[in-house]
C-alpha cells in the first residue's frame, strides 16, 4: 500500500480526510495521520475554553474512523525530505505523498520574559494553563491582553463575561482596533469595550514582561497575569527545515500548495507562506485544491495550467456570547446578528465533521 502521510490534526487535514474518505481514495493508498492528541481541536475556540465560558470538551472532536485510516500519536521531531522519513517519537514513518499541517506557535518577538511570564492560548494545553489561571484569580486582579487582533479580542471579551469582578486592559499597536477592516467595524468594536469596562491602550509596543508588570514603551504596568495573542509562526520543526521560506518563517508553495522543489510535499494551514491570514477558513479551502491536484495525480492527468485563486469569505469574531462582529463579501455585520453567524459556523462544521 502507498502511504499518504499527514502531519498535523488541525482543519486542514481534516478536510483532506473528509473529501478523501470512503470513496475517492484510490485502492492502493492508506492514509496515516500524525498528530500529538488522539483528537482534533477546534483551535479557533480556544479563547473561550481559557476563559472559562465552553468546556474541554465542547471544543475538540474525535478524528474519523476508516480501514485505511490509521493514526500515529506524539511529537513530530524531525522531517526528512529527501529520505522520506518522518520522526515521531521514537517511530519514523516513511510516505509516498506528505502533507504538512502542522500549525502555529506563539511568536513572542524576542521580548524579554515574555515567552517566561505569559500565558497563551494557541495551544490546548496552552488554554488549559490560562484557563486555570483565570480560574484563580482573585478578584480585583488585572488581566493584560497583549496584541488586539482577533485572538486578543475575543480573549479579552469573553473574559470580561466570565468575570466580571477583574479589571482587563487590552494593549493593541495600532491607532484602532481591527485597522485593515472598516471603521465602522472597529468603531463598533472599541465601543463594546468602553461600555463594558475593558480599557484598550492603543500605539502600544510591549518591551518587556515581567511576572507582575507590562513594560509599555518603558512605561511599567502592573498586572497580576498577561495573555499575549501578539503573533504566531510556524512551529519549530517546520521552520527548521532546509526549503525555501517567507520571512514569517512559513514554507513557499507553488499553485498546487507544493514545496516548488519536491511536488510530494504539500504545505497547508499555518504553516504555508499565503496572501491571507492563517485562519481555519484558509486551510480549508487550501485542504479542497490539495484533494483536487491529488485527483488529477492519480487519473495520471495533467494539472491544470493555473489553479483558482483561492476565495476567502472574510472574518467573523465574537464579543461574548451575545454580540460580534463579521466583514463578508465586503459586508459590515455587528451585534446578535454577527454572533449568530458564528455560532451557525461551528455548528455547520461541527455537523459535517462527524
Amino acid at each position: 500500500m502507498k502511504r499518504l502521510l499527514l502531519l498535523g490534526g488541525g482543519y486542514g487535514n481534516m478536510r483532506i480526510m473528509h473529501k478523501l474518505l470512503p470513496n475517492t481514495l484510490p485502492k492502493d493508498y492508506e492514509i496515516i495521520l500524525v498528530d500529538e492528541k488522539p483528537f482534533h481541536g477546534l483551535k479557533t475556540e480556544y479563547y473561550a475554553l481559557a476563559a472559562g465560558t465552553k468546556s474541554d470538551k465542547e471544543v475538540r472532536m474525535s478524528f474519523p474512523e476508516h480501514e485505511r485510516l490509521s493514526y500515529v500519536y506524539g511529537e513530530v521531531s524531525n522531517i526528512d525530505l529527501d529520505k522520506q522519513l518522518v520522526t515521531v517519537g521514537e517511530n519514523q514513518v516513511d510516505y509516498d505523498i506528505l502533507v504538512i499541517g502542522l500549525g502555529s506557535e506563539d511568536k513572542f518577538h524576542n521580548v524579554p520574559g515574555a515567552k517566561e511570564y505569559s500565558y497563551t492560548i494557541q495551544r490546548m494545553n496552552n488554554a488549559r494553563r490560562t484557563l486555570k489561571m483565570t480560574a484563580e484569580l482573585p478578584s480585583g486582579s488585572t488581566v493584560g491582553v497583549v496584541g488586539a487582533g482577533l485572538s486578543g479580542i475575543e480573549i479579552a471579551s469573553e473574559l470580561r463575561e466570565s468575570r466580571k469582578d477583574i479589571n482587563i486592559k487590552l494593549f493593541d499597536r495600532g491607532e484602532r482596533i481591527l485597522p485593515d477592516f472598516p471603521a465602522r467595524l472597529s468603531k463598533y468594536v472599541e465601543r463594546w469595550f468602553i461600555e463594558n469596562n475593558v480599557e484598550v491602550i492603543p500605539h502600544s509596543n510591549i518591551t518587556k514582561v515581567d511576572q507582575n508588570k507590562l513594560y509599555n514603551n518603558e512605561e511599567a504596568i502592573k498586572v497580576d497575569a498577561s495573555i499575549w495573542t501578539a503573533g504566531i509562526q510556524p512551529v519549530e520543526v517546520v521552520r527548521s527545515l532546509d526549503i525555501e521560506k517567507a520571512k514569517s518563517g512559513r514554507i513557499k508553495v507553488n499553485q498546487y500548495h507544493q514545496i516548488p522543489t519536491d511536488e510530494k510535499v504539500y504545505i497547508v494551514g499555518d504553516c504555508a507562506d499565503l496572501p491571507f491570514p492563517p485562519t481555519a477558513q484558509t486551510a480549508e479551502l487550501q485542504a479542497e485544491q490539495i484533494v483536487d491536484v491529488f485527483k488529477y495525480t492519480w487519473a495520471d492527468k495533467e494539472l491544470p495550467g493555473t489553479m483558482p485563486s483561492l476565495k476567502v469569505q472574510g472574518m467573523i469574531g465574537s464579543l461574548g456570547s451575545k454580540e460580534g462582529f463579521a466583514y463578508i463579501k465586503e459586508t459590515t455585520v455587528t451585534g446578535r446578528i454577527a454572533r449568530i453567524l458564528k455560532s451557525g459556523v461551528l455548528w455547520v462544521y461541527k455537523l459535517n465533521a462527524k
